[in-house]
C-alpha cells in the first residue's frame, strides 16, 4: 500500500501530465498559426539543426519517440509534401539520409516564430532563466540515461 503514495510515481505522473498538456497546446498552435503538425515540426527542426540539414534515418529515429515504421511513414509524408528527400548513404548501402529540401527549410524557418511564441506562452513563461537552464540539464541527464542514442553525434 505504501507504494501507492511513492513520490517517484507522483514525479513521473507530473512529467507525463505536463508533457501531454504542453504537446497538445503546441500542436494546436502550430496547426493554427503555421499549418504544420507538431510531429512534422519536430522532424524538420532536427534536420534543420543538423550538419548539412540531414540525418541518417537511424539517428533521426533514435532522437524521436517514433517506431521505425512510424518514422518511415512520417518521412514519406514529408517527402510527398516536398519538404524532405531521402538520399542514399554512401558508407552503408542499407542506410539512408533524410535531408531537408529548400522548401522544407523555408517551411521550418517560417514556423519557428509562431512555435517560439507558443513555447513562451505555455512553457518557459512559468520558469525563470535559471530554472530553464536547470530543467534543460536535468532533462538531458534523464534523456541520456533512458535513450543514450539520442545524444549521439550524427554521422
Amino acid at each position: 500500500m505504501d507504494g501507492l503514495q511513492d513520490d517517484r510515481i507522483t514525479l513521473v505522473g507530473l512529467l507525463v501530465e505536463s508533457y501531454t498538456a504542453l504537446r497538445t497546446e503546441l500542436d494546436r498552435g502550430l496547426e493554427r498559426d503555421a499549418d504544420l503538425p507538431l510531429l512534422w515540426f519536430e522532424l524538420l527542426i532536427r534536420l534543420a539543426r543538423s550538419p548539412g540539414h540531414r540525418l541518417r534515418m537511424s539517428d533521426l529515429a533514435a532522437q524521436t519517440s517514433l517506431t521505425p515504421s512510424g518514422l518511415t511513414r512520417a518521412i514519406d509524408r514529408l517527402v510527398a509534401a516536398g519538404l524532405v528527400e531521402r538520399l542514399p548513404c554512401p558508407s552503408d548501402r542499407r542506410g539512408a539520409f533524410a535531408s531537408l529540401t529548400p522548401a522544407g527549410l523555408d517551411r521550418i524557418e517560417a514556423a519557428v516564430g509562431p512555435h517560439l511564441r507558443h513555447v513562451e506562452r505555455y512553457f518557459t513563461s512559468a520558469l525563470g532563466t535559471d530554472e530553464q537552464r536547470q530543467l534543460a540539464a536535468l532533462l538531458r541527464k534523464v534523456r541520456d540515461h533512458v535513450n543514450p542514442g539520442a545524444a549521439a553525434v550524427p554521422s
